[in-house]
């Protein structure tokens, strides 16, 4: 969908993007990822063509990205734009005509996504009588109105409750199933590890970790599980060339062992050990999360492993 090529933005002194390159997959959940600061806002003003890059190309399904695109893609700002004194179902239909829908057709949209998010009785309602949640809402109405083929969210659950966070959450992988591509940028790192597919995490202006999230998540596995057993049977110690225990805790009735498998082993190998010596109650895989990740890449501090992953 999208083909990000050596992009370079600076503004005076300051260098926002430095050589920033990426490829977005047709049809994917894309993470824009980074600390405050980093570039991400800067990046999607390109995309959005509200700025240009200083050097550098977008190419949008093979072609150069232009003005001609800008009717096919949905942005929604982290700080958001709606006019604060317009009632709410003209500024929609204004705003869906920006985007080249006729009036009919913005009216009959509206009314749908209306309908669909239990906003009908906001229509003639001002920006301003409402929530900050609420005002989400009608803001990711007027991003996806038009259909855009792509749409861009940053923080688009910034303000919600849980609830509506699930709604807005549930709207955006129906979008993508019915084939839109999607940016979306956030800081909640559970967001990124249960909707997106491939992640960038751009950092002080570059790209410091770039692919799809379970190969990344697959980099820094270090063959470490959880064993859960209880604690009537014999304590485990570690074997030489089979594993080796790093941590050990009572819980309640269970003895739960942090153990590291050795080179050249397998979890087999370590059941065939245990299974005869106890009762073993659980067994996890310890994976680090994209949260950690991001956090060991932007401060240089050795891979956790803080989620853990059934068996």
């Amino acid at each position: 969908m999208l083909e990000i090529r050596n992009i370079v933005k600076q503004y005076a002194n300051h260098l926002a993007l430095d050589n920033i390159s990426t490829d977005i997959a047709k049809g994917s959940i894309f993470g824009l990822l980074g600390p405050n600061g980093a570039g991400k806002t800067s990046l999607i003003r390109i995309i959005n063509q509200i700025t240009a890059p200083d050097s550098g190309e977008v190419y949008m399904d093979g072609e150069r990205l232009g003005p001609k695109h800008i009717g096919r893609i949905g942005y929604l700002p982290e700080e958001r734009g709606l006019y604060k004194k317009m009632e709410i179902g003209e500024q929609m239909c204004y705003l869906a005509q920006l985007k080249g829908l006729r009036r009919q057709e913005a009216v009959e949209r509206i009314k749908h996504w209306f309908e669909k998010m239990e906003m009908q009785s906001w229509w003639n309602k001002k920006i301003e009588d409402l929530s900050k949640g609420m005002q989400q809402k009608v803001q990711f109405v007027a991003t996806v109105v038009h259909q855009p083929d792509l749409i861009i969210l940053d923080e688009p659950f910034s303000g919600f409750d849980p609830v509506n966070a699930n709604i807005i959450k549930e709207e955006i992988l129906a979008l993508n199933r019915n084939g839109a591509t999607i940016i979306f940028s956030t800081h909640r790192m559970e967001s990124v590890e249960e909707l997106c597919d491939s992640i960038i995490l751009i950092n002080k202006s570059k790209k410091i970790l770039d692919g799809k999230v379970k190969a990344i998540k697959d980099t820094y596995r270090t063959n470490t599980y959880r064993v859960e057993y209880f604690s009537r049977d014999e304590p485990v110690t570690g074997v030489d060339d089979l594993f080796a225990v790093s941590s050990r805790e009572t819980v309640e009735d269970r003895t739960v062992l942090t153990i590291h498998i050795a080179g050249g082993r397998t979890i087999n190998d370590v059941l065939t050990y245990l299974i005869p010596l106890v009762q073993l109650h659980e067994l996890k895989e310890i994976v680090p999360s994209i949260h950690d990740i991001f956090v060991d890449k932007v401060t240089q501090r050795k891979p956790s492993t803080a989620i853990e992953t059934n068996q």
